[in-house]
């Protein structure tokens, strides 16, 4: 296939990009590099299968040539995005989206759209199952991100029933591994970098609350497995199931990462969700998909990748 994919020089969609190229297929990557990097997609820009386009998709996205299939994984994504560009982050989710949306119509080509767990907001179904519609605050400080995932779902949805375009949409859950931003502001990146600092852990409130976090290439897996199906059309969770507190994931961290850190709690912030798990059994079923990494494995193939990135950027002692 030649495939389009918005968002390729980010942390989740360079590490596609090599799936794709991989599995012998064409790829075109789309990214204004606001939050991805050119240095994720380096290693392939020497593959002759690989075009790289500095475009926003919030502009009008025209390409020659046919198109088919088009993974659209273009939008900031970090905690600390969304009191910097909450516009930006709204148009990447709206504008973006049925820009990407157009390309695949014109085009004739099966549309991937990243989701994400954020849709449900501060869940009060545990784990969360698809057909579960969320608890999220329309105007609270996460609601530029939330909201526009929500809005560029019943996008993709409105393009399949009025133009029976061949859609898909993961919903994406927390996931990690080499390339992530340092300064993501998510947990994971935040807890790796203070332990190799030797900083303390900062964990908001008590600790209590939960995440479930998928390695990369478990992830990656399931994106793909999702893309060359058939007849999924609604979305589908894509993350690990395993949940940890954040307590515990801290001293998981310093354990990994050999560090004298110690763990130190804040205020919580507003509408952080209380728990995160994915129901996963609609991907087991269409997709014959699970995460196979285990959290010890990913932050062991993670952890070499910030301490280097921390060292480059002389933020190591």
């Amino acid at each position: 296939m030649r495939v389009v994919l918005t968002g390729g020089a980010g942390f989740v969609g360079s590490h596609l990009a090599e799936r794709l190229l991989a599995e012998g297929h064409s790829v075109v990557v789309v990214d204004n590099c606001s939050t991805g990097r050119l240095d994720n997609i380096k290693p392939l820009l020497t593959n002759d299968n690989l075009t790289f386009f500095k475009e926003d998709t919030v502009e009008t996205l025209v390409l020659e040539g046919p198109v088919d299939a088009v993974c659209h994984l273009a939008s900031p994504a970090s905690p600390t995005d969304f009191p910097r560009i909450p516009v930006a982050i709204l148009k990447a989710g709206s504008l973006g989206t049925m820009n990407a949306l157009e390309l695949a119509r014109q085009k004739g080509a099966r549309f991937l759209c990243a989701s994400s767990s954020e849709v449900y907001g501060d869940p009060q179904v545990h784990p969360q199952p698809e057909d579960y519609w969320g608890n999220v605050n329309p105007v609270g400080a996460r609601s530029c991100y939330d909201e526009a995932k929500r809005f560029g779902e019943a996008l993709v949805m409105a393009y399949h029933h009025s133009y029976n375009l061949d859609t898909r949409i993961p919903r994406i859950f927390n996931t990690y591994g080499p390339r992530m931003r340092i300064d993501d502001g998510r947990v994971l990146p935040t807890f790796l970098t203070q332990a190799l600092r030797g900083e303390a852990l900062t964990v908001n409130g008590d600790g209590s609350q939960t995440r479930s976090f998928c390695y990369v290439s478990d992830l990656v897996e399931g994106l793909y497995q999702l893309l060359i199906c058939e007849g999924v059309h609604e979305p589908v969770n894509v993350g690990n199931p395993e949940e940890v507190t954040i307590e515990q994931f801290a001293r998981e961290v310093i354990e990994v990462t050999d560090s004298r850190s110690r763990i130190v709690h804040r205020e919580l912030p507003p509408d952080d969700p209380k728990v995160r798990c994915p129901d996963i059994a609609r991907a087991r079923k269409l997709l014959g998909w699970e995460p196979h990494v285990s959290r010890r494995q990913g932050l062991e193939l993670t952890v070499p990748w910030f301490r280097e990135e921390l060292s480059r950027r002389g933020l190591l002692d």
